[in-house]
């Protein structure tokens, strides 16, 4: 569980990435928020993945403590 966590907040992190730097149009079409032509950024989206992130480093923290 505690790898597993670790690893969606990785990929979260790097979906934050892409939401504050690209805009819409430029997204891969498989990201929610994908617009073509459109030069909006997805900046909800960024701190909605980065919240994620957060969250799921703390669980794989709270994981990794409570084995002996």
């Amino acid at each position: 569980m505690r790898m597993l966590a670790y690893v969606l907040a990785i990929i979260c992190v790097i979906a934050a990435v892409v939401y504050f730097t690209m805009p819409a149009g430029s997204l891969p079409t498989f990201m929610p928020g994908y617009d073509a032509g459109s030069t909006h950024i997805h900046r909800m989206h960024g701190v909605a993945a980065v919240i994620a992130a957060v969250v799921l480093l703390l669980i794989g923290w709270a994981s990794s403590r409570s084995k002996p």
